[in-house]
């Protein structure tokens, strides 16, 4: 399931990548429709739009500037969190990785699927159980739940490429996406951190320290 080829991460890119660029993309794309979900959104492996709908870019990319991207960035961060997972779970048996992202305290047009929808806390994300045992993530979702959080499993986010790409719960390397509401540490007009920033610190500290002392190879 990791990636081993230059081919990999040119099938990352998929038609909507394809309409950016000004010259032709010459090699496979991606079209799993289940994959595309945030392609549509205008988040593929080049995004074309942020969370409200803007357009990024006021011109097409060059093939060549994406290969490039591909080369300086892609591959050297997949190459990176590939070694920490290898490593991990040589040295425990087992690896936990975790995905962490903020989100809004309301979808926007483009963040979701669920333009308007209001926002849980937490989601916990799995990929349906694909990308991590159910049971870690649960108990995941039950920890935060014990610190007074709102806490959603698998909606609306329930992970994308990362987690998919390095979850193999079978194989003891669970990968589980953690969304975290931008209301509990932060005010989302003036991105200054709120009276609550401190407290989420110890919570996520105390988070990180249970799945420490977590053994997914022992849970039901």
């Amino acid at each position: 399931m990791f990636p081993r080829s230059y081919l990999d991460a040119n099938r990352n890119v998929t038609e909507l990548d394809v309409q950016l660029l000004a010259g032709e993309w010459t090699e496979p794309v991606e079209t799993d429709p289940e994959l595309l979900s945030k392609v549509r959104l205008g988040k593929g492996l080049v995004w074309s739009m942020t969370d409200d709908g803007l357009p990024i870019y006021e011109r097409k990319l060059s093939v060549d500037e994406v290969r490039r991207r591909i080369e300086r960035c892609w591959k050297p961060y997949h190459a990176a969190v590939e070694q920490a997972i290898a490593a991990a779970h040589a040295r425990h048996g087992y690896s936990i990785h975790l995905n962490c992202h903020s989100m809004p305290a309301v979808s926007a047009s483009h963040s979701t699927e669920f333009p308007g929808l209001v926002h849980a806390d937490f989601v916990i994300g799995d990929r349906d159980g694909t990308s991590a045992s159910a049971a870690l993530s649960k108990q995941l979702c039950d920890v935060l739940r014990g610190f007074g959080y709102d806490v959603a499993y698998n909606h609306p986010y329930k992970g994308v490429e990362l987690v998919r790409r390095y979850g193999q719960p079978e194989a003891h390397r669970h990968s589980i996406q953690v969304e975290v509401n931008r209301k509990l540490y932060m005010d989302e007009r003036t991105l200054a951190p709120s009276a609550g920033f401190d407290t989420l610190r110890g919570h996520l500290r105390r988070m990180v320290e249970f799945l420490l002392a977590t053994d997914p190879r022992r849970l039901p």
